[in-house]
């Protein structure tokens, strides 16, 4: 008779939750998903077991994501954190690239939420002005205060990088007028604006990198679904494996209460 296997009894054979693994990844609206958040959407569809039996059964049937190669991390002049301790307290702006075969090159900027990582307001166009440029604040206020008046986001703080289109006197005229306090990051040290730059890879290896679009019409709807998709069903671990959405609220609800 083969020796019983040590530790507790789990609902689960490694059969049957490599099953429950697979179909998670396979259900997952994103691609290219750890361990970790295999782990968590398994524990919100009610299959409870460890992080570690997860990790080894998907090293096992090499379920695992392709690994990146740790790059030598020079020193910063700062080491403090970007992250806010609730929502609405810092926003972040900036600009990367998509492409369409009508139009090829076009730029594609994006706001989020420092402390909840929520995506406030995205927008594609032709060319990357400052007018472009305050169509995701415009998105965000109205998305967050129901109205677009003077003054309505006192005491937000809006983090930019020094392209032109964000040190532009119209700009920064408009984001006064709306009351957000600009914030530019330190130059030549992007990980200041590091919210929307982790945005970013994710908006690009999910969306940009794996699909082709002929117009910007098309580019820009897909860009509108992301968005949507991302906040409501991406998993951020420093906020316990919620979405951004779920996080956004929870912690303005706690803020109303307190």
């Amino acid at each position: 008779r083969p020796p019983a296997r040590r530790g507790p009894k789990t609902r689960y054979t490694d059969d049957q939750l490599t099953g429950e693994i697979r179909r998670t990844i396979q259900e997952s609206p994103f691609h290219g998903e750890g361990h970790r958040k295999v782990w968590a959407r398994l524990r919100h569809y009610g299959v409870r077991t460890s992080l570690r039996r997860v990790l080894r059964l998907m090293r096992q049937h090499q379920l695992l994501a392709p690994q990146r190669q740790p790059q030598p991390v020079e020193p910063k002049r700062h080491d403090g954190t970007i992250v806010t301790q609730r929502p609405n307290q810092m926003w972040g702006i900036d600009a990367t690239a998509g492409f369409t075969l009508r139009d090829g090159q076009v730029p594609i900027f994006a706001m989020i939420d420092h402390c909840s990582a929520f995506c406030l307001g995205i927008h594609v166009a032709k060319r990357g002005t400052r007018f472009e440029a305050l169509e995701p604040v415009r998105q965000a206020v109205r998305e967050q205060f129901g109205v677009f008046r003077e003054g309505i986001a006192l005491g937000v703080g809006l983090r930019h990088d020094h392209g032109s289109p964000f040190m532009s006197d119209d700009f920064q005229r408009e984001i006064r007028f709306l009351g957000l306090e600009s914030s530019p990051a330190f130059v030549r040290e992007p990980e200041g604006n590091g919210s929307i730059e982790r945005f970013f890879r994710t908006l690009k290896e999910q969306l940009l990198w794996v699909r082709h679009f002929d117009t910007l019409e098309q580019l820009a709807k897909a860009l509108d679904e992301f968005r949507q998709r991302y906040n409501e069903q991406w998993l951020v671990e420093r906020l316990h494996f919620q979405s951004p959405r779920q996080a956004h609220q929870a912690l303005l609800a706690l803020e109303t209460a307190a």
